[in-house]
């Protein structure tokens, strides 16, 4: 459970219609498999002790009182077992019937949950043979003990305090306002539904939505277990779908018409994390609730869930597809407004050949068009200089021209010896002046020419380079719109991509294809036998990794131990442990000393859930410390 994790289980298990034993011990060996394999936590279907599809059959008391023998069976051989087990069995209580759902630990039933909406529609007759539950906790008598019966119980994990479990059944799930709403808000972290949820055509998708939207809507993790294969068919088939969600993703599902049980991990830390971070989640106290303890040895849970290497970039081609036009579209919808806003009929846009500045025009062409704007009205400069090479100079000039845009070429060469000689700065001392002062020479330009035809400069700079502050004080980092400040490098890149496969115009696609095969390079040193001889990546590190931990401690607030376990899951077989903690170094040190530059941003539009904009997501002080971050790392 290091890290906040822990892994659970959704099984459906072969039945038989009333037969409890061989029911119940199907279900103990699921149970004895799923310790086995690490999981804390299993959930079964709706009343899998007798079968859901029993009918009338539960208004027998033969089979009433087998059920809870097999109950008692389960506890007895599942006592010395590590993890919390969530059965369905049906339970005479005050005389009256209810279908619940038994919560076991060691050996304990520790609580019973009732359903609290009982369906009696279509082919559904519940209220038949079933009370409606009721959300009031009482405490009854079971196998010698008192036991609480009601809806409003959370299980806490006695030694995993993040561990907050309740339940609901079925058709409360499917309500206007499932009781999972309330449990969440009284501080469960872990929602488990036991269900038996027929098949039908095109249900297995409402299913899968339901199930993630409500992780997605309570930040929770959501445990589906439906009725599978041995229900009864005389009118209905259960196909056994089960499904872990967590804050709206599907971590795992079992395949349909197949008795399976599905693993994974749960990250509870980071579901917290979400919870804190967003104030509309008006959590309550839990007053009226009961807590129960239950208890499993707190353990290092092994990950078998993937991390991706790029989480900025969805690994779905189809997915991806879409992203890279919802991108796009909210750039240049925002670079539309201010162009709209302020008359500009002019933008001015430096181009170097590379990504960023090809990403910049490609969205300001688009923002013209939008407009039904004269494509000639953008200005692309290229400012040669002491690092620029043939291949870069000849994209730049090559996708301008392709694009129907206006080109300059200005060679600032001259101005910044000029500048050098102000300064006393000799031109083979290649420092941080040497460079800067050609990135601020082009800003210059930029603005002049911006201001000379009532235009506006267009910024070039992403987010990974605004994260590590790579970018000149007052040179590239300043613009009048920066329309990639919420874009990641690992991102442009497919953008960059999904444009030249877009296009039908094969000079633009050619010269594309040959911007994303460059090294990224400020280009500011001078070149090494007419190739590039500084290598962004070779200076920062990779973008890769820089855009993962940023990822990670933005979006959850994740510590450095926890962000380089993941990494070194996502990396593995590419880069080893010390590594990325070398690089880990450098982010750290780099994100937190150049916070000043962030602090007096352009403005830019959000994109995605991460952001840097210090009148937005990222209000940090310039001059905060990062030594507890630095001091876990050395750590490490």
């Amino acid at each position: 459970m290091k890290d906040g994790f822990i892994k659970v289980a959704s099984a459906t298990v072969d039945i038989k219609v009333a037969d409890t034993v061989y029911n119940s011990e199907n279900i103990i060996n699921a149970i004895k498999e799923a310790s086995r394999n690490g999981a804390k936590l299993i959930a079964f279907p709706e009343l899998c002790i007798s079968a859901y599809t029993c009918g009338e059959l539960f208004l027998q008391n033969t089979l009433l009182d087998a059920s809870l023998v097999a109950l008692a069976k389960i506890c007895d051989k599942t006592k010395d077992l590590d993890i919390v087990s969530v059965v369905g069995v049906p339970m005479l209580v005050y005389n009256k019937l209810y279908n619940c759902a038994a919560v076991i630990n060691h050996g304990e039933v520790k609580g019973l949950v009732p359903k609290l909406n009982i369906p009696n529609y279509s082919e559904f007759y519940e209220g038949r043979y079933f009370e409606k539950g009721d959300t009031e906790v009482k405490y009854i008598d079971l196998f010698g003990k008192k036991v609480p019966f009601g809806a409003n119980i959370l299980f806490r994990a006695k030694n995993m305090s993040k561990f907050v479990m309740a339940l609901e059944l079925c058709e409360d799930l499917w309500t206007p306002i499932p009781p999972s709403s309330h449990h969440a808000l009284a501080g469960a972290t872990v929602i488990v539904n036991q269900s038996a949820s027929n098949e039908l055509i095109a249900k297995d998708e409402y299913r899968s939505e339901l199930v993630r939207g409500q992780s997605a809507r309570l930040y929770c993790a959501y445990l589906y277990s439906s009725a599978g294969y041995g229900e009864s068919t005389g009118d209905l088939v259960f196909s056994g779908d089960n499904i872990i969600a967590e804050n709206g993703t599907i971590l795992a599902r079992s395949e349909e018409f197949k008795n399976q049980c599905v693993y994974t991990e749960l990250d509870l830390e980071k579901l917290l994390s979400e919870r804190r971070k967003v104030t509309t989640y008006n959590s309550n106290s839990a007053l009226g609730y009961e807590i129960v303890e239950v208890e499993f040895d707190f353990e290092d849970t092994s990950l078998t869930r993937k991390f991706s290497k790029t989480p900025f970039v969805p690994s779905d081609d189809k997915m991806r597809e879409k992203r890279c036009e919802q991108i796009l579209s909210i750039q240049s919808s925002g670079l539309k407004k201010r162009l709209h806003h302020t008359g500009s009929r002019c933008a001015v846009v430096g181009v170097s050949g590379g990504l960023d500045s090809t990403l910049a025009l490609l969205v300001t062409v688009r923002a013209f068009d939008m407009l039904s704007l004269d494509r000639r009205g953008i200005i692309a400069i290229t400012m040669p200089c002491f690092g620029t090479t043939d291949r870069t100079y000849n994209n730049a000039v090559s996708f301008a021209k392709s694009l129907g845009v206006t080109l300059m070429e200005i060679n600032i060469k001259d101005a910044v010896r000029v500048h050098f000689k102000d300064i006393s700065q000799p031109d083979n001392l290649y420092d941080v002046t040497y460079e800067n002062a050609q990135a601020r020479e082009r800003t210059q330009v930029l603005m002049d020419i911006a201001n000379k035809n009532n235009g506006m400069v267009i910024g070039t700079g992403d987010m990974s380079e605004l994260a590590l502050g790579w970018a000149t004080y007052n040179g590239d980092h300043m613009s009048m719109y920066g329309v990639n400040a919420g874009v990641p490098k690992t991102l442009i890149r497919y953008l960059v991509d999904y444009e030249a496969r877009k296009t039908d115009n094969d000079i633009l696609k050619h010269t594309l294809e040959d911007i994303l095969a460059t090294p990224v390079s400020p280009e500011l040193l001078p070149p090494e036998n007419g190739e590039i001889s500084q290598k962004t990546e070779h200076i920062v590190g990779p973008y890769v990794l820089h855009d993962f931990f940023l990822y990670y401690l933005m979006r959850f607030g994740m510590k450095p131990a926890k962000i380089l376990r993941l990494a070194e899951l996502a990396f593995l077989g590419e880069y080893d442990r010390e590594y990325i903690l070398g690089w880990m170094k450098i982010f750290y040190r780099r994100f937190f000393t150049q916070q000043f530059k962030r602090s007096c941003l352009p403005d830019g539009p959000k994109v995605g859930s991460v952001a840097l904009s210090p009148r937005g997501d990222w209000r940090m002080p310039s001059d905060a410390s990062y030594k507890i971050w630095m001091d876990e790392i050395e750590k490490l």
